[in-house]
Formats: structure tokens, sequence, C-alpha cells
């Protein structure tokens, strides 16, 4: 299995400082990465901070969202094909929620050959202490990323006060007391950190996900041995609990011979049909998600 990092963060926040940086402590053990970067603009400015000899997969106009999930997941596919690598870094820009870059990384095909160590965020402190400048929408984002980190770098601490490096780290700590908070200048991050990290691992055994030390934001892999009615499978959605964000896969439906695709975004949901026979396997991202009730389960 390769390992994955999600680098999240907000615009401006040292994320690709703590790329270049990263990708330096990897060579120096030995370890081979890939980098998937996404970039807002049309010019790949980040992508000049990864050297030539690291596989590079550019996303130009893109955000690993929604939209976007199609293209990642094919940029994953094309890096296990044909590249030779060990650890994956997915670089997410500014304007991606979290929960919306790890559903793009979680496809059926591919995810049991992938183990996301987890979101590491990296958090520009001086922002933090004027965020209420920031607009509502702007905010709602920049904490959401916060929340959901599973490894959280306070960088330019620099820049700050003692007192008010104490009330950045406080404050952090309260919106996500599961994450360790690391104070940081140029977004430096020791790479132990990182392989220490256990946080969304999909085990292969068929229904089961091993969870790290974060319960917050998890994976779930289920694979089907029976087909369902649309109605039945909808109901078993409807009876979800909200902690549940996204859910994609194929599932097999009763007098339809290939599985169709599926979709789960917030309440929504959306059914494609199939041409070719896919794997009946789903996966489920959200909060405390590992003993959630099954459908087919007895």
């Amino acid at each position: 299995m390769k390992d994955v990092y999600l680098f999240s963060g907000f615009l401006g926040s040292g994320k690709t400082s703590m790329l270049t940086d990263v990708l330096r402590q990897l060579k120096e053990k030995g370890i081979k990465p890939a980098v998937i970067m996404n970039e807002l603009g049309k010019l790949p400015f980040d992508s000049q901070a990864v050297g030539e000899d690291v596989p590079l997969k550019e996303m130009l106009e893109g955000c690993i969202c929604c939209s976007g999930a199609e293209k990642t997941e094919a940029q994953i596919q094309t890096l296990l094909a044909g590249e030779e690598f060990d650890v994956l870094i997915i670089e997410t820009t500014g304007a991606a929620h979290p929960v919306e870059a790890l559903d793009a990384v979680y496809s059926p095909l591919f995810a049991e050959q992938l183990n996301i160590k987890g979101i590491v965020t990296v958090a520009d402190s001086k922002l933090w202490l004027e965020r209420t400048t920031l607009t509502p929408q702007v905010r709602t984002l920049f904490l959401e990323q916060i929340r959901h980190a599973h490894l959280l770098l306070a960088n330019k601490m620099d820049l700050l006060t003692e007192s008010e490096q104490g009330k950045v780290v406080f404050e952090m700590q309260g919106l996500n007391p599961d994450a360790f908070i690391l104070q940081t200048t140029n977004g430096r991050v020791p790479l132990h950190l990182l392989e220490n990290l256990q946080a969304t691992t999909i085990n292969k055994e068929v229904n089961q996900t091993q969870i790290g030390k974060h319960l917050h934001l998890n994976s779930r892999l289920i694979e089907f041995n029976t087909s369902f009615t649309q109605e039945a499978f909808e109901e078993w959605v409807k009876s979800l609990p909200s902690s549940v964000y996204r859910m994609k896969g194929y599932v097999p439906i009763e007098g339809v011979r290939n599985p169709f695709m599926f979709q789960y975004a917030y309440g929504l949901v959306q059914w494609l049909p199939e041409y070719i026979k896919m794997p009946a396997k789903l996966v489920m991202i959200g909060e405390n998600i590992q003993d959630i009730h099954v459908i087919g389960e007895e």
C-alpha cells in the first residue's frame, strides 16, 4: 500500500514551504515521493518547488473537490499504473474543504491500494488572530480546515508575541482537541510527525476500518455480496446519521447487470448506470462512522 498525505491550508498559509521541506526529508531517507498539486490559476507557480525527479501531476484551474474528483482519481490511477513511488502527497488549493479533498482521493477502484495517513493543515497564526475580518464564508472554510486536521501546523509564529502565540495554540486546541499542534516558522515539520499519523486507514477486510488516534474524520470501505432495490438502498441512506458526509462507489441493483455508480453528499443522492462491471464497493467518509449498521449486514 502507498502512504498518502493530504496537505491542506488556507491561501498563503505556507503549504508549499512545507511541501518543499517534506520532499527534502523524504529524499534524504531514500523514500520516493510523488505529488499531485492543485492550482487555482493557469500557471503552475507552486510546482516549481517540486524537483524534476519527483513524479508530479498538476490540476490547473481546478479544485480537489466535487467537480474535480474525477480528474483527481484519473491522476492517481495514472501514477499508480505508471510511476514508481513510495509516498503520495496531495496539496489541495486553499479553497478546498478537507472532506471534499479526502473524498476525491477515495475511489473504490484503488481504495485498497492507498493508506491515507491523514490531513496535515497549515494555519496562518496571524490570520487566526484576525479571522473576524474575513467574510463569513471564508472564515467558515478556514475553521473547517483546522477542525478536520489530524496534524495542525500553527505557522508564522515568528510574527507573533509570546502571549499571542499562547492564545493561538489555546484557541486552536479548543476547535480541534484531537490534533497535535506544532508551532512552526516557514512550515517546517519533522518527518516523524507525519509518519506517526494513522488517521483514516482502510483495511482490506470487508466492512472493517482501522481507526487511529483521531476519531473525528475517518473512512470506511464497504463491500457488497448481495444486490438491493434502489428504494431499499435509499431508505438505508436516509437512516444514516448526519455525521456521514460523503459516500461513493458501485452498488449492485436487483435485475441490473452491472452495479450502478452511486454518490451521496450532504443529503443528496445520485445514481448513474455503468456499462462495464465495476467492483461492488462503497467508500463512506464522515465522523465516527465505524459502528454504523450497513445495509445487507446481519
